[in-house]
């Protein structure tokens, strides 16, 4: 896999998701693709430990993209050598009562990391103006003061969220949290394909669901969404990144990479030494356990 440039998918300027691969054309296979993940992984884990020893910097993980894009696996290939202390998981639903009761990003700011930890979004705050650009009837559910009909929500009021969500991941990131999103950008081709190995498939047939292809039909305004989120809000401190997803060996090596390039960027993780007490008496404490 090393013909793979990280780099090349960082989002610096303007994107056009119609221009971007859903596949790259790079002479692999699956073997090869599983051997260059392992050997992130092993590494990512030795990092992971220092990290949530020297407990002073967090990572945010947030995914993105389509259903059947690969997101749950992708969490299940990349993450299972980290130490289940140092990684949470957060998979967000539909709002519930209570979480309806605050500011929609309330829920997200209860799941941010702790210092020496990594949180994974499985999908994020980013569904805020994604799915309610799509269905913004669901934005009358949050009770807002000056909205009370779709007609309400002006092109200004997704400005406004676009700005909120950037002061957010500015406080955190200014406060210790790294923060890679990442857009899985799969075809419609490829998505017709998975979800037809749903259907036929009966151990998957419980991830399918009618309203999946009910999305589908609105494909070309989620890809408008996106790319319009996408455009907005990659910024130094919180970068996106658009991973060709058609291939999901390709991706999760992506993934693992570019998390393992971002934490040797953090030249002062170390593991903390031993308190000079304990260490000044490392021999006394030997010699009495093994009496």
């Amino acid at each position: 896999m090393k013909s793979i440039n990280i780099a090349h998918f960082k989002v610096t300027g303007k994107v056009d998701l119609s221009k971007c691969p859903t596949k790259l054309d790079i002479d692999t296979d699956k073997d090869e693709e599983i051997e260059a993940l392992d050997k992130v992984q092993i590494k990512l884990s030795k990092k992971q430990d220092a990290m949530y020893a020297h407990n002073r910097h967090a990572f945010l993980i947030c995914l993105q993209g389509m259903d059947t894009s690969g997101k749950d696996s992708l969490i299940r290939e990349v993450f299972k050598e980290f130490n289940p202390r140092g990684v949470v998981v957060h998979s967000f639903k539909t709002p519930n009562s209570t979480e309806l009761e605050h500011d929609y990003l309330w829920r997200h700011y209860l799941a941010l990391p702790e210092k020496g930890k990594f949180a994974v979004f499985n999908r994020t705050h980013y569904e805020n103006v994604l799915v309610t650009r799509v269905h913004p009837e669901y934005i009358l559910f949050e009770n807002l003061p000056g909205i009370e009909k779709v007609e309400d929500i002006t092109p200004q009021f997704w400005e406004n969220r676009f700005e909120q969500i950037n002061h957010f991941e500015k406080h955190i990131a200014q406060n210790g949290t790294t923060i890679l999103k990442f857009y899985f950008h799969m075809s419609k081709e490829e998505q017709r394909l998975r979800l037809l190995k749903r259907l036929e498939n009966p151990e998957d047939n419980w991830k399918f669901s009618a309203g999946d292809l009910k999305e589908r039909e609105r494909w070309d305004d989620y890809m408008n969404y996106y790319e319009e989120a996408i455009n907005k809000t990659s910024t130094d401190y919180a970068p996106w990144y658009i991973v060709p997803a058609d291939d999901k060996g390709v991706a999760r090596y992506i993934v693992a990479q570019t998390i393992w390039e971002e934490m040797q960027k953090l030249a002062d993780i170390t593991e903390p030494e031993l308190d000079a007490k304990v260490k000044a008496n490392i021999e006394v404490y030997r010699e009495q356990l093994k009496q």
